[in-house]
Protein backbone atom coordinates (compact mmCIF):
# COMPACT_ATOMS: atom_id res chain seq x y z
CA UNK A 1 0.00 0.00 0.00
CA UNK A 2 2.69 2.32 0.94
CA UNK A 3 4.37 2.41 -2.64
CA UNK A 4 1.23 2.76 -4.09
CA UNK A 5 0.68 5.86 -2.90
CA UNK A 6 4.19 7.25 -5.15
CA UNK A 7 3.82 8.62 -8.48
CA UNK A 8 5.31 6.74 -11.54
CA UNK A 9 8.04 7.86 -13.41
CA UNK A 10 9.68 6.45 -16.70
CA UNK A 11 13.32 5.21 -16.12
CA UNK A 12 15.76 4.16 -18.32
CA UNK A 13 17.70 1.26 -16.20
CA UNK A 14 20.56 0.40 -18.44
CA UNK A 15 20.62 3.64 -20.84
CA UNK A 16 20.25 1.68 -24.16
CA UNK A 17 16.83 3.89 -24.61
CA UNK A 18 13.83 1.72 -23.13
CA UNK A 19 12.64 3.05 -20.53
CA UNK A 20 10.10 1.66 -17.81
CA UNK A 21 7.60 2.78 -15.76
CA UNK A 22 9.02 2.52 -12.35
CA UNK A 23 7.54 3.98 -8.43
CA UNK A 24 9.46 6.86 -7.74
CA UNK A 25 10.59 5.47 -4.27
CA UNK A 26 12.94 8.41 -3.81
CA UNK A 27 10.22 10.72 -2.44
CA UNK A 28 10.96 11.49 0.99
CA UNK A 29 8.10 12.75 3.22
CA UNK A 30 8.89 14.02 6.96
CA UNK A 31 6.04 15.05 9.44
CA UNK A 32 6.73 18.53 10.68
CA UNK A 33 7.95 18.70 14.39
CA UNK A 34 5.07 20.86 15.69
CA UNK A 35 2.97 18.34 14.65
CA UNK A 36 4.67 15.72 15.90
CA UNK A 37 4.73 17.25 19.47
CA UNK A 38 0.90 18.20 18.98
CA UNK A 39 -0.05 15.08 21.77
CA UNK A 40 -3.44 15.81 21.21
CA UNK A 41 -2.68 13.62 17.60
CA UNK A 42 -0.75 10.76 19.11
CA UNK A 43 -0.74 8.11 22.13
CA UNK A 44 2.04 6.19 23.57
CA UNK A 45 2.85 2.70 22.89
CA UNK A 46 4.70 0.16 24.73
CA UNK A 47 5.96 -2.03 21.67
CA UNK A 48 6.12 -5.77 23.31
CA UNK A 49 8.88 -8.31 22.22
CA UNK A 50 8.71 -9.28 19.17
CA UNK A 51 5.44 -7.17 18.28
CA UNK A 52 5.92 -6.31 14.30
CA UNK A 53 5.08 -2.64 12.48
CA UNK A 54 1.95 -4.87 11.12
CA UNK A 55 0.75 -6.18 13.89
CA UNK A 56 0.23 -2.67 15.95
CA UNK A 57 -0.99 -1.48 12.45
CA UNK A 58 -3.80 -3.92 12.75
CA UNK A 59 -4.20 -3.55 16.45
CA UNK A 60 -4.66 0.45 16.28
CA UNK A 61 -6.26 0.89 12.86
CA UNK A 62 -7.61 -2.25 11.53
CA UNK A 63 -5.25 -3.00 9.01
CA UNK A 64 -1.63 -4.26 8.95
CA UNK A 65 -1.31 -2.16 5.64
CA UNK A 66 -0.73 0.94 7.84
CA UNK A 67 2.54 -0.44 9.25
CA UNK A 68 4.06 2.68 7.11
CA UNK A 69 2.24 4.79 9.20
CA UNK A 70 3.49 3.54 12.51
CA UNK A 71 7.10 3.60 11.00
CA UNK A 72 6.48 7.24 9.16
CA UNK A 73 5.82 8.75 12.38
CA UNK A 74 8.47 7.82 14.92
CA UNK A 75 11.52 8.12 11.98
CA UNK A 76 12.49 4.08 11.08
CA UNK A 77 13.65 3.73 8.01
CA UNK A 78 16.23 0.71 9.11
CA UNK A 79 13.43 -2.00 9.79
CA UNK A 80 15.87 -3.86 11.70
CA UNK A 81 18.09 -2.04 13.64
CA UNK A 82 15.26 1.12 13.84
CA UNK A 83 12.86 -0.91 15.44
CA UNK A 84 12.92 -2.77 18.97
CA UNK A 85 14.71 -6.29 18.37
CA UNK A 86 12.65 -9.42 19.98
CA UNK A 87 14.67 -10.52 23.50
CA UNK A 88 16.29 -13.31 21.10
CA UNK A 89 17.92 -11.34 18.46
CA UNK A 90 18.97 -8.48 20.97
CA UNK A 91 20.86 -11.08 22.65
CA UNK A 92 22.23 -12.49 19.20
CA UNK A 93 22.95 -8.66 18.11
CA UNK A 94 24.91 -7.92 21.06
CA UNK A 95 27.09 -11.00 21.60
CA UNK A 96 27.73 -10.27 18.02
CA UNK A 97 28.58 -6.74 18.09
CA UNK A 98 30.83 -7.41 21.10
CA UNK A 99 33.34 -9.44 21.97
CA UNK A 100 32.82 -8.47 25.68
CA UNK A 101 29.11 -7.41 26.18
CA UNK A 102 30.29 -6.80 29.88
CA UNK A 103 33.17 -4.39 29.29
CA UNK A 104 32.70 -0.76 30.30
CA UNK A 105 30.93 1.14 27.42
CA UNK A 106 31.38 4.75 28.91
CA UNK A 107 31.15 6.20 32.55
CA UNK A 108 28.18 8.66 33.67
CA UNK A 109 26.92 10.23 36.61
CA UNK A 110 23.92 12.48 37.56
CA UNK A 111 23.92 15.62 36.47
CA UNK A 112 24.40 18.45 39.30
CA UNK A 113 22.34 21.31 37.67
CA UNK A 114 18.95 20.83 35.39
CA UNK A 115 17.20 17.52 35.83
CA UNK A 116 18.69 15.59 38.54
CA UNK A 117 15.96 12.92 38.64
CA UNK A 118 15.02 10.06 35.96
CA UNK A 119 10.92 10.58 35.39
CA UNK A 120 10.73 6.23 35.39
CA UNK A 121 12.75 3.42 35.28
CA UNK A 122 14.01 3.82 31.79
CA UNK A 123 14.91 7.43 31.77
CA UNK A 124 18.35 8.64 32.11
CA UNK A 125 18.34 11.79 30.56
CA UNK A 126 19.78 13.35 34.01
CA UNK A 127 23.12 11.50 33.81
CA UNK A 128 26.19 12.76 31.87
CA UNK A 129 28.47 11.09 30.23
CA UNK A 130 31.88 11.26 31.87
CA UNK A 131 35.78 10.58 32.38
CA UNK A 132 35.95 7.00 35.07
CA UNK A 133 37.94 9.49 37.20
CA UNK A 134 35.38 12.07 37.30
CA UNK A 135 33.70 12.14 41.31
CA UNK A 136 30.93 9.63 41.48
CA UNK A 137 31.41 7.81 38.10
CA UNK A 138 29.50 4.79 37.42
CA UNK A 139 30.28 2.48 34.77
CA UNK A 140 28.14 1.57 31.82
CA UNK A 141 28.66 -1.81 30.34
CA UNK A 142 28.08 -2.40 26.32
CA UNK A 143 24.85 -4.51 27.55
CA UNK A 144 23.76 -2.08 29.41
CA UNK A 145 23.88 0.59 26.89
CA UNK A 146 22.46 -1.35 23.84
CA UNK A 147 19.44 -2.21 26.50
CA UNK A 148 18.90 1.01 27.22
CA UNK A 149 18.35 2.15 23.32
CA UNK A 150 16.67 -1.10 23.11
CA UNK A 151 13.90 0.35 25.20
CA UNK A 152 13.75 3.80 24.08
CA UNK A 153 12.67 2.27 20.61
CA UNK A 154 10.36 0.07 22.37
CA UNK A 155 8.13 3.48 23.01
CA UNK A 156 6.68 4.69 20.29
CA UNK A 157 4.17 7.19 19.46
CA UNK A 158 0.81 6.03 17.40
CA UNK A 159 -1.79 8.82 15.84
CA UNK A 160 -5.01 8.34 17.33
CA UNK A 161 -7.02 6.49 14.87
CA UNK A 162 -9.32 9.41 14.29
CA UNK A 163 -6.82 10.83 12.43
CA UNK A 164 -5.94 8.44 10.58
CA UNK A 165 -8.00 9.25 7.00
CA UNK A 166 -6.75 12.83 7.15
CA UNK A 167 -3.10 11.78 7.35
CA UNK A 168 -3.30 9.27 4.79
CA UNK A 169 -5.04 12.35 2.41
CA UNK A 170 -2.60 15.19 3.28
CA UNK A 171 0.64 12.33 3.45
CA UNK A 172 -1.14 11.42 -0.67
CA UNK A 173 -1.12 15.08 -1.26
CA UNK A 174 2.56 15.82 -0.36
CA UNK A 175 4.05 12.43 -2.21
CA UNK A 176 2.28 13.61 -5.31
CA UNK A 177 4.15 17.14 -5.54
Amino acid sequence: MFFSLFPKRTYDISGNGNEKLVTDILRRIKIRESIKDNSSLFDKYDVSNGETPEEIAYKIYGSPEYHWVVLLLNDITDRYYGWPLSDYSFEEYVKNKYTNPGAVHHYEKTQSSGRTTSNGPEDYSHKIEVNSDAVGAEAVTNYQYELRLQEQKRQIRILAPAYLPAFEQEFRKLVKR
